[in-house]
């Protein structure tokens, strides 16, 4: 495939490849995303997922928010696929500057990588509302109803829910990985939630490379796409 061959070349060119990762990266690992048609869009519940993770219902209802939570948003069970795996061995070639992701599984650093700036955050975080404790994923997962600190405090997930605001920090790091990026990877994601999404737009360099199984909105903003799985592409890269 010609488009496969390039970018083998891209690659073996560049020393400054920072890739942008979504969901699509993380399904390959048995972790289903929000909008494919296993998806938690897909599925019924008392409320709209995108209602259940919202600021404003963790602060009105709790307790449902965290059964919710446990049930289909703590994916500790699951491994790296060979995405993440290729990933991080690149990083540690000093062939990889960074991943920019909007996943919050952690499955990136369990693969190795180590420059990693989470938009969204990540479940392995958890810290106390009251007093900051940090607490595990596991500690939520065991906790019965709402979790809570020996404080008393409720322990909230250090992930960004709906109408909550990214980490300043995090977004100026990852807009200095992309401007300064001379191959970016996007893959795996719709590039529709925003604003991680148009984080993209701040690349400056023309070997722009979009991997996702649909057609997304940036694919003609892209120097070169390929509508495949990234489990395959990956595989021969």
């Amino acid at each position: 495939m010609e488009a496969l061959e390039t970018l083998k070349h891209w690659i073996e060119e560049s020393r400054s490849i920072v890739a942008f990762t979504g969901a699509g990266v993380s399904t390959e690992s048995g972790i289903p995303d929000f909008r494919g048609v296993d998806g938690l869009y897909s599925q019924k519940f008392d409320y709209p997922p995108e209602t259940i993770i919202s600021h404003s219902f963790y602060e009105r209802n709790p307790a449902y928010f965290f059964r919710f939570y446990r049930e289909k948003m703590l994916p500790l069970d699951y491994a790296p696929n060979i995405t993440h795996k290729v990933l991080a061995r690149w990083e540690r070639e000093g062939r990889l500057q960074a991943v920019v992701t909007q996943n919050i599984d952690g499955l990136h650093q369990k693969a190795g990588s180590r420059n990693v700036y989470e938009l969204h955050g990540s479940v392995l975080r958890n810290y106390c509302a009251r007093c900051g404790k940090f607490h595990s994923a596991e500690f939520i997962r065991d906790s019965r109803d709402i979790p809570r600190c020996q404080c008393g405090g409720i322990v909230k997930p250090d992930v960004v829910l709906y109408e909550e605001g990214l980490d300043m920090g995090t977004m100026e790091k990852s807009v200095a990985a992309i401007e300064s990026a001379d191959l970016l990877l996007v893959l795996g994601t719709s590039l529709t939630v925003y604003p991680a999404a148009g984080f993209i737009r701040y690349y400056r360099g023309s070997r722009l490379v979009l991997i996702n199984r649909d057609a997304t909105p940036y694919d003609d903003y892209a120097n070169l796409v390929l509508h495949e799985s990234l489990g395959e592409v990956f595989s021969r890269l």
